[in-house]
């Protein structure tokens, strides 16, 4: 029995081992496409390659780097989140009405945080506790979350007037003449890379998606694991939305549109996949790298704004069937 066992653990090990490096040759293979795709605009367009442009690409991918991390977390789980980009106008609108309500910016902003966090728990509960699709349940949270966003500004968008320079700054302020909600996305990203090397927790959220039932016998709570995904990523898209608020002083209901399709995208492009167990920040993080140049080609060749859905809806397609492959292939080996 012990022989037995012992074999069991060498081949998991071999296999864990074959697709770790399956995921670095994907992440090389997709930082080489990124590389590429740079040069062909640089010379496509004189403007690529300005610092204005540089800068209003990363400005622009930071929002949805932040929710790809908790977004690639929720995949790995085994399940995903459509209410991210609800999640986000809500938290933005709700600190936004606080504000204009009398209260501190930074109270807020707390109630905004926490706002998302109770809806993170909603999504959480009924995932991990109670066992319902995350389809189903974030679906509905997208349409809870954006129409309570709906009724606080009753459809208009809500102008923020002498916030303090200190909160601005989060969305449009610089540091080191970097954009400080650029190096707040790559402090989150490097943490959530870490997390997902390193952490005990994360390492739970790995057996939960490559086999909840095998995760529970080992003594793992599942219900507890996917409980804490979901609130992981609502609070990061919470963060998303008080940084939108703070780039724009404006809280507008309709804002985080299509985010859950685009960071969905990135996280899969990444390695992350829709069968769970799989997925790295580093990916996700490519991923919307790539999202953005593609758009922002779009954007300096003078494409319609109309093609820019319907070529990430491609991409988004081929990324999907490229990880239904990977998976076909895997359970037949």
């Amino acid at each position: 029995m012990a022989q037995i066992n012992s074999q069991t653990s060498l081949t998991s090990t071999a296999k864990s081992s074959f697709w770790q490096r399956m995921m670095a040759i994907r992440e090389m293979g997709l930082l080489l496409i990124i590389i590429l795709l740079m040069i062909v605009l640089s010379l496509a367009s004189p403007h690529f390659l300005t610092a204005s442009n540089i800068t209003t690409t990363l400005i622009g991918l930071a929002t949805d780097g932040i929710i790809a991390v908790g977004m690639t977390i929720a995949l790995v789980s085994g399940g995903f989140d459509l209410s991210v980009g609800s999640v986000l106008a809500l938290s933005g609108v709700a600190t936004g009405a606080l504000y204009i309500g009398g209260m501190n910016i930074w109270l807020a902003t707390i109630l905004g945080l926490v706002i998302s966090v109770g809806c993170g728990m909603v999504n959480g509960y009924f995932i991990g506790k109670i066992g319902i699709n995350p389809m189903i349940t974030t679906l509905s949270m997208m349409n809870i979350a954006r129409g309570a966003a709906y009724v606080l500004t009753e459809g208009s968008p809500l102008s923020l007037a002498q916030t303090p320079k200190a909160f601005t700054n989060l969305g449009g302020g610089t540091a080191l003449g970097i954009p400080v909600i650029v190096l707040i996305f790559i402090v989150i990203a490097v943490i959530g890379d870490y997390m997902m090397r390193h952490s005990a927790f994360i390492r739970q959220v790995f057996y939960v998606g490559s086999n909840s039932k095998a995760a529970s016998l080992s003594g793992i709570n599942v219900s507890k694991v996917k409980f804490l995904v979901f609130i992981i990523v609502a609070v990061l898209s919470g963060i998303a939305g008080i940084l939108t608020l703070s780039r724009f002083n404006v809280a507008t209901p309709s804002a985080g549109l299509g985010t859950e399709m685009r960071v969905m995208s990135a996280a899969i492009i990444g390695g992350a996949s829709l069968s769970g167990g799989e997925g790295t920040v580093f990916g996700a993080v490519l991923g919307v790298i790539l999202l953005a140049l593609v758009n922002d080609g779009l954007v300096l060749l003078a494409v319609s704004v109309y093609w820019q859905d319907l070529i990430s809806g491609i991409i988004l397609l081929a990324a999907v069937t490229l990880d239904y492959i990977n998976h076909t292939r895997r359970r037949t080996a």
